[in-house]
């Protein structure tokens, strides 16, 4: 079976690594980028399976990123997108699931374990 790509565009590296590994332990290949525009990048140039994505970032924020990401795909591929925040701003958060979320995960109220599952589960691998 071929290794699955998750792009993981959070802005924190400490919080990046450490997520990072977690999912490169459970088997990924695991693509970091620190703002908008390096995730656009890394999605254009390694199509990954899954993307895992901060809302508030340098540069471009996880929300413009997400609005670029739909229109270069152009209905052809609707990558699975998960949105990773700490903030409590529910029409940030209702704006990307109108361009395709699945959800979101709030930081301060997950473990890596649960990110790893969801992941899992998005992507249909089970444990």
């Amino acid at each position: 079976m071929k290794q699955r790509i998750v792009a993981l565009i959070e802005d924190d590296r400490s919080l990046s690594d450490i997520l990072g590994a977690e999912l490169k332990k459970a088997g990924f290949t695991v693509l970091q980028g620190f703002n908008g525009e390096e995730g656009l990048a890394l999605v254009e140039s390694h199509t990954p399976d899954l993307i895992l994505l901060d809302i508030t970032m340098p540069k471009m924020d996880g929300i413009a990123m997400l609005r670029e990401l739909r229109k270069r795909e152009d209905g052809k591929r609707s990558t699975p997108v998960f949105v990773l925040t700490n903030l409590e701003d529910f029409a940030k958060i209702a704006e990307a699931t109108e361009l395709g979320a699945l959800g979101y995960l709030q930081k301060s109220e997950w473990h890596l374990d649960d990110v790893v599952k969801k992941v899992k589960e998005t992507l249909g691998i089970s444990s």
